[in-house]
């Protein structure tokens, strides 16, 4: 039986808000966890991005709230501050006419004084980030005490940047009295560690990987040499004549050197990382959402909670650096029944990591031909056609006729030259510094030793060397205060040892320096290994291939609101 809205027994606010957002249906995660919620019942669900959860536990929030009292009733705690707004203006849209309702957004990188006096006129909904939920409730600025309704969204991304500390402390500042929401993209040991501390009897509700990794995307990899992607990025946006795209990369720089080279070229491009603003990020996703910009070259972190629907195509310009990342990315696109493309852009070193999201997503990727320089030729012919007949059609050519005998007499070239010469102008392409021939490696020639033995040893390695071999764990060896100066070493195979300028003095803790490498370097915060912390510095060990990442990734960037400088410890 199709379950519809209006049979969820929602109030007429609500409902009358849904229908004008254009929502009839709910999603399958809204059809199931809706019910339950508005029960009472606890709910731990497992679904990505763009399966509709924040509704699923926007709506009966929403409908629990007590307007008429302004003392903070819910709380919802998601891992970044793009996520966290994002889930608040979606609730807000929901909202729509449910008058006298406050929601206030908390997060780092804002005025903490602006928060607190919000806080202190009073918010019924308060959806922020771990950090500066905790800090807020250190100030006494948040009061939990009538807190009814927690949600955690996106908890594993949160575990992963070192929040787990902050997450128990949080929940056990909330009545006991509540209900606990908690949606994760994944179901790994900790996260059932925290639902069975802090829920009861929860309706669990997955969706499956067949909706995740969604049969509407056209899922295509190309083979190309590192040097080519930028290259073959433009080859591949003109080819399919991409309307909207989201490119993605692993780290800031990467983000900005992409843009860049984009924006040279004549596309309209926007880039979204951890360095800029919250009001650029706000300036940029409103230019992106408008068409004002088509494309927008984006970190993983930077783009968690974005939700913007008619996304022809994801480009992977890097493969991510865990599978759960790539079913985020293309998970964008191919919404709502449309069809949608995810384009991968692979170098020869990262062959290994394309295999291993295969294995995880259990689809098949094809492999793609990268388009000649020929082919981009002749779709800018094909596109210059059909604008010559759409202006030729409309119409208002008179003011413009007395152009060719004009160029005629001051050139004194042909018609055939002046128009190809127009058309040039025009198409605006123009052959690079790469033959066809160089952008594509070739998997089976001139292969030596080291590099066939390569995707093997990577398939380790890319992991952090987890397992028996990581020796300390994931939290073992992060206490610092351990007194004595073991000095700059390596602890573990294949990790490299980081010197931090932050310290005990500067009440830096582990959690602080595995979320600041996490959110700024976009790497899984389980990969980082030990976290020793001394007076006036710290050491953290990182994977060897992630540590140049790391270190320009963090440059200029603060932990804990202090300007930190990480370099390779001599």
């Amino acid at each position: 039986m199709e379950v519809l809205f209006d049979s969820l027994g929602l109030s007429e606010e609500i409902l009358k808000a849904v229908t004008e957002m254009g929502f009839t249906k709910p999603s399958p995660i809204q059809a199931e966890a809706i019910p339950s919620l508005l029960e009472g019942r606890d709910v731990l669900g497992q679904a990505q991005t763009g399966t509709g959860k924040t509704a699923a536990f926007g709506i009966p929030a929403l409908e629990k709230v007590d307007i008429s009292d302004k003392r903070t009733q819910v709380l919802m705690l998601c891992p970044t501050r793009e996520l966290a707004v994002q889930v608040t203006e979606e609730l807000r849209r929901i909202a729509k006419y449910k008058k006298g309702l406050k929601l206030e957004t908390v997060y780092g990188g804002d005025s903490i004084e602006r928060q607190i006096r919000s806080l202190k006129i009073g918010a019924q909904i308060v959806v922020g980030t771990p950090g500066r939920v905790m800090d807020l409730i250190e100030r006494k600025a948040l009061k939990l005490d009538f807190v009814n309704y927690v949600v955690l969204d996106e908890a594993d991304e949160m575990l992963d940047m070192g929040f787990r500390e902050d997450i128990d402390t949080i929940l056990e500042s909330v009545p006991d009295e509540r209900q606990t929401v908690l949606f994760s993209a994944t179901m790994s040991k900790p996260i059932m560690g925290i639902a069975q501390k802090f829920q009861e009897d929860p309706v669990q509700i997955k969706i499956t990987r067949k909706e995740v990794t969604n049969e509407n995307i056209e899922q295509t990899y190309f083979e190309v040499k590192q040097r080519g992607k930028i290259e073959v990025t433009c080859r591949v946006l003109d080819a399919y004549d991409l309307k909207q795209v989201i490119i993605f990369c692993n780290t800031k720089r990467k983000v900005d050197e992409v843009t860049e080279e984009l924006s040279s070229k004549g596309y309209s491009v926007e880039s979204l990382h951890g360095d800029l603003r919250q009001t650029q990020r706000n300036q940029v996703m409103a230019k992106f959402r408008s068409g004002a910009a088509n494309i927008l070259v984006a970190t993983d972190v930077a783009a968690r909670g974005i939700d913007v629907s008619g996304i022809d195509a994801v480009i992977n310009f890097d493969l991510p650096l865990d599978e759960e990342y790539y079913v985020h990315r293309i998970g964008r696109t191919g919404r709502a029944g449309l069809t949608g493309k995810a384009l991968t852009l692979v170098a020869k070193d990262e062959k290994y990591r394309l295999r291993q999201i295969e294995t995880y997503t259990k689809v098949k990727i094809d492999k793609g031909v990268i388009p000649t320089f020929e082919d981009i030729v002749g779709v800018r012919k094909a596109r210059f056609i059909s604008q010559v007949e759409e202006a030729v059609s409309t119409g208002d050519l008179d003011l413009y006729e007395d152009m060719l005998g004009m160029l005629h007499h001051t050139t004194g070239f042909t018609t055939e030259q002046i128009v190809a010469a127009l058309v040039k102008i025009n198409m605006g392409v123009q052959k690079s510094e790469f033959a066809d021939n160089d952008l594509a490696w070739d998997a089976d020639r001139d292969r030596r030793p080291s590099e066939r033995g390569f995707e093997k040893r990577g398939r380790f390695e890319d992991r952090g060397g987890r397992g028996e071999e990581r020796g300390s764990g994931r939290f073992g060896d992060r206490g610092g205060d351990r007194g004595g100066d073991r000095g700059p070493k390596r602890n573990e195979p294949g990790m490299v040892r980081l010197f931090v300028s932050v310290g005990r003095k500067d009440r830096v803790q582990p959690r602080d320096i595995v979320g600041a490498i996490a959110g700024e370097a976009g790497i899984p915060g389980r990969v980082i290994g030990s976290i020793d912390i001394f007076d006036a510095y710290s050491f953290v060990d990182v994977p060897e291939r992630d540590a140049r990442k790391v270190v320009e990734a963090m440059s200029g960037n603060t932990i804990k609101g202090k300007m930190v400088n990480i370099e390779v410890a001599r």
